[in-house]
């Protein structure tokens, strides 16, 4: 065990954090240095809660990139799927992530930038589809207000899920825990290079980020149609 101001699981569960950490990591969302007292606690207190969280089937992660996320092994808080337009997003805004002008920028960046990655990445027609798979007949006159409505309802969630902060109605703050989207190319030389082609190619099953959850509900395998959500 690493050194720790708590003695005990009962001392770390009493702190005055842990009521506000448990909550946002039972609803899904990243907890991360930007989070300040937060995620000191975490670092303090890891090795109490590991095996707390264990007992209630989960794994409570720190990945070195600087952000802490529960991963279910069971099911007992639920699964849940992100739409493959979530996933999408998130993959494009982790490309982006990488990308040097962003770390120069301060990790922001804007929300019209991200729109012109995905139709550059993709084209529009395929993009609509993706987005919107219900729709069986591309219409130009809607795909542009289709994308930008499915796209802010995408970042919705993924602000929730604490992989990017929303600014303003313009710019985007993007998290360590983004990384989680390149996970298949981690441990490749050029990751940027490599998660372009995973997202030009629409493979948008990305090993454990199939676990993501929300509201206290986790993806299971692969990525939900978003018919079944509407009907869900």
């Amino acid at each position: 065990m690493s050194a720790s101001s708590f003695r005990s699981l009962e001392e770390a569960i009493s702190d005055e954090h842990f009521p506000e950490v448990d909550l946002v990591l039972r609803r899904g969302r990243h907890i991360g240095r930007d989070d300040g007292t937060a995620y000191d606690y975490l670092v303090d207190a890891l090795d109490h809660l590991e095996p707390f969280y264990r007992r209630f089937g989960c794994e409570l992660i720190q990945r070195a990139d600087g952000y802490f996320y529960l991963l279910p092994s069971g099911d007992r808080l639920g699964r849940r799927q992100l739409s493959a337009g979530e996933m999408l997003v998130g993959q494009t805004l982790a490309l982006m992530y990488l990308d040097p002008a962003t770390v120069q920028h301060g990790g922001m960046v804007q929300r019209e930038t991200l729109l012109q990655r995905l139709s550059g990445l993709l084209g529009t027609e395929a993009l609509v589809r993706i987005l919107n798979p219900r729709r069986r007949k591309f219409d130009e006159r809607i795909a542009a207000e289709t994308v930008r409505t499915k796209v802010t309802e995408a970042l919705r969630r993924l602000t929730d899920l604490g992989f990017i902060d929303s600014v303003d109605d313009a710019m985007l703050r993007l998290r360590p825990a983004l990384m989680r989207f390149a996970e298949p190319v981690r441990d490749l030389s050029d990751r940027q290079a490599a998660l372009e082609r995973l997202v030009q190619s629409g493979e948008i099953s990305l090993g454990d980020t199939d676990e993501l959850r929300e509201h206290g509900a986790s993806a299971g395998d692969g990525v939900e149609d978003d018919e079944e959500e509407a009907s869900g």
